[in-house]
């Protein structure tokens, strides 16, 4: 008895059949590599640098605009972005995926060493990390409380966020947990 035969005298059998068929596809597509596409993080730094008490647009021009001058000079630079604050400047330098991250990071060090002299006095060192794209914060938490004092707001926080990083808000107090 050949196939076409079978499946016409056994409709449902044909059926479970072409079923199995399309299941075991589905099982194999999900259990099959990726080749093609591996996972790859582009090199991206960050340099973060705080200038207690000044507005968003002294920011911009004192310090952003002088460290990414700076940094616009270093080789294998895909773009970069930058966020100024009040008090806060917040540059991210991505690297084309071919640049070794710890190279970029000495590079980035070095530019922010040269140009240091020419920022303000009061701004406190600049901080360059080496950032993974997936090690993003999940959630922000702030705790305030004007029945208990900042320390026992931390203490909250680590509690209930043990492995955050806490830091203390200068103006009210407050702790947030990333």
């Amino acid at each position: 008895m050949t196939l076409p035969e079978l499946s016409i005298k056994r409709p449902v059998f044909a059926t479970v059949m072409s079923l199995v068929l399309v299941l075991v596809g589905l099982v194999s597509y999900e259990r099959l590599s990726v080749r093609e596409y591996p996972a790859i993080d582009p090199p991206v730094i960050t340099v973060e640098a705080t200038y207690p008490g000044a507005s968003a647009p002294i920011v911009e021009t004192q310090v952003t605009q002088v460290l990414e001058d700076s940094l616009a000079g270093i080789e294998g630079i895909d773009f970069i972005t930058s966020i100024s604050r009040q008090e806060s400047s917040q540059i991210t330098v991505t690297f084309k995926l071919d640049r070794n991250q710890d190279y970029a990071a000495a590079d980035v060090r070095d530019r922010v060493g040269r140009v240091r002299g020419r920022l303000p006095q009061e701004i406190e060192e600049p901080i360059i990390q080496k950032r993974e794209a997936d090690a993003q914060p999940i959630i922000f938490l702030a705790f305030y409380s004007d029945g208990h004092s900042a320390r026992a707001s931390r203490t909250i926080c680590s509690i209930s966020a043990p492995t955050s990083a806490t830091r203390t808000t200068p103006r009210t107090g407050a702790d947030a947990c990333k």
